[in-house]
């Protein structure tokens, strides 16, 4: 399925959660309503609005942040059960909240017959969208019949992917390489696309035939294949009145990344406000204990190679940077400086790094936007200097607190490895990634388990 079919998708589904979220929210409250239990049960009509609607957008705010309504559409039958249950479950508990919050002392069973009935009708209905689609696509769309220019295996396998992954109602009319056959095609059939399957060297030649299909109004695709940004979302962007055909191997959609920047500023203040205590209580411990300043500042490199300075509680001796080349010989990573049970670690500081309260002042560099909650590890610029080619993509998203190999290893993996994830959480970052990062980060941090 072509990915602007997958964003009409997410709507279908977010339209149908919220209807059938209704029908299940009336039919249970018609239940509970008819049952003969010792209890007469009757909500006003503004909690009845109050509850469909937190029952709604949780149902639909989940769906979104987790990105459920990416993984139904052509989905098995048992990851769309799985998907429905999770998404359940979770309106569940933000009905019981609402309930619990605002003593509203709520139908225990109506809040079951609500959530069942919701669950199966989701169910039924995901189970079948694949269908209902193919069949209003029929019904009131017609067929769509795509045309494929192009030859040998680059044309075949274009044609096997449509049939493959196109909506139902898709027809490939057939696979030529003549200028003219596409012409009399035209004039001859209904032919609603034109899909290009073209070596690079041959696109300049066919520019007249481009501009016939632009005329006559034809969809045209072109195939890019042989571009090597295997990495890469291909977009078409406009500068002014000129066409840019745009590569990005990072995420570039807008209003996800403001949003991220927007939970990284509101979680850093709080996080600040709420830890104060704890970092005053810090500080007083590294400055009676050992002499020094008690913030540590090193140049380290963010977005895109900015520079900027981190802040950590300073956990080592204040001469630990002279101390360096004495202990290189107890360094165990290729590219960033590693000491197990480092020597220059002072008492308390061996603590903060267990429990990474010496990471605590970093929020102050997500508040400023230097850092963000999640994302890779800000690097030195001796570090940086060192990268292969392909590493030095992680400098493409804002450095973070936290990231994917921090919950699977700390520092424990080799650098390989830990470039690797990077790599993983940049192809594969969402917003509800970010979310699951950080809730497995906190029950290591608390046991200080994987830490040097």
């Amino acid at each position: 399925m072509y990915s602007r079919h997958h964003r009409k998708a997410r709507v279908l589904f977010a339209l149908s959660d919220v209807l059938l979220t209704a029908l299940a929210f009336e039919s249970a409250y018609l239940t509970r309503s008819l049952l003969p239990l010792s209890h007469d049960f009757y909500l006003s009509g503004a909690v009845r609005v109050l509850l469909f609607g937190a029952a709604a957008g949780a149902s639909v705010l989940f769906c979104l942040w987790v990105q459920v309504y990416d993984r139904l559409d052509g989905a098995n039958r048992w990851v769309v059960l799985r998907e429905t249950g999770k998404q359940s479950a979770f309106v569940m508990i933000g009905l019981v909240l609402v309930d619990y919050f605002l003593k509203l002392d709520l139908s225990r069973f109506f809040l079951l017959c609500f959530v069942g009935i919701q669950f199966l009708l989701l169910l039924l209905f995901r189970w079948n969208a694949g269908h209902m689609v193919g069949w209003i696509r029929r019904e009131f769309g017609g067929e769509q019949y795509v045309l494929v220019f192009g030859q040998g295996e680059r044309a075949r396998g274009l044609k096997q992917e449509i049939e493959a992954n196109a909506l139902e109602g898709t027809r490939v009319l057939a696979i030529v390489n003549d200028p003219e056959e596409v012409r009399a095609r035209l004039r001859e059939h209904v032919v609603d696309e034109v899909l290009f399957a073209v070596e690079p060297e041959r696109i300049g030649e066919l520019e007249e035939l481009f501009l016939l299909c632009d005329e006559e109004g034809v969809r045209t695709r072109l195939s890019l294949e042989f571009f090597p940004h295997v990495n890469s979302e291909v977009y078409l962007d406009r500068l002014g009145t000129m066409p840019l055909l745009t590569f990005s191997a990072t995420p570039t959609d807008e209003i996800k990344l403001m949003a991220k920047r927007a939970v990284d500023f509101a979680a850093a203040l709080a996080g600040l406000i709420l830890a104060s205590p704890l970092l005053g209580a810090a500080a007083l411990l590294i400055k009676s204990t050992s002499p020094g300043p008690v913030i540590f500042r090193q140049v380290r490199c963010g977005l895109n190679g900015r520079r900027f300075e981190v802040l950590k509680f300073r956990s080592m001796v204040a001469n630990a940077e002279q101390l360096r080349e004495q202990y290189a010989h107890l360094n165990v990573k290729k590219l960033n400086f590693k000491i197990p049970n480092d020597p220059r670690l002072t008492p308390v500081g061996r603590w903060l790094r267990k429990f990474s309260i010496d990471e605590l002042p970093q929020l102050w560099n997500v508040l400023k936007g230097d850092m963000s909650l999640v994302g890779p590890r800000p690097a030195t610029p001796e570090e940086v200097a060192c990268y292969a080619g392909w590493q030095r993509r992680r400098l493409r998203m804002r450095p973070g607190l936290t990231c994917i190999w921090a919950i699977e290893g700390r520092d424990r993996l080799d650098v390989d490895t830990v470039m690797k994830l990077d790599m993983q959480y940049i192809d594969n970052w969402s917003l509800s990634l970010d979310s699951r990062i950080l809730l497995r980060t906190i029950p290591l941090v608390l046991t200080g388990r994987g830490a040097h």
